[in-house]
């Protein structure tokens, strides 16, 4: 499992300077009990948040079971698709799409806000 804000290299904006950045703590990827049942179940593969919790090879644990982060990227909400909902646990992006709502207080859906995508998969 990666340390406690492990700090990743990312280039600068000139492209010659490398910044770090903080990763939020990747135990907290996954929080929700309902969503921690849907990973171990292999229902649920991909999570997105508003920052980024890990990095890909990154390892962690849900109730005693070992998962891999296989993929992590941005992405809007204007690109994110039935398919990517399905990854996400639900059965397609307007189930996913209610719950976000429902799960953040009545927030609309705002298909210019950008996501980070963790995908991971059970090891």
């Amino acid at each position: 499992m990666i340390n406690r804000y492990e700090r990743i290299e990312k280039m600068g904006k000139d492209g010659t300077e490398n910044k770090p950045i903080k990763l939020k703590e990747i135990k907290q990827l996954v929080t929700r009990q309902d969503d921690v049942a849907k990973v171990i179940k292999g229902e649920k593969t991909a999570v997105r948040r508003s920052n980024q919790f890990a990095n890909v090879g990154d390892t962690f644990e849900l109730q005693g079971v070992t998962l891999e982060v296989t993929h992590v990227y941005r992405q809007s909400l204007k690109e994110v698709t039935d398919a990517d909902a399905i990854k996400e646990g639900y059965k397609d992006l307007a189930a996913y799409k209610r719950a976000i709502s429902a799960i953040h207080g009545g927030m609309d859906w705002n298909p210019k806000l950008k996501v980070w995508v963790h995908e991971f998969k059970l090891i």
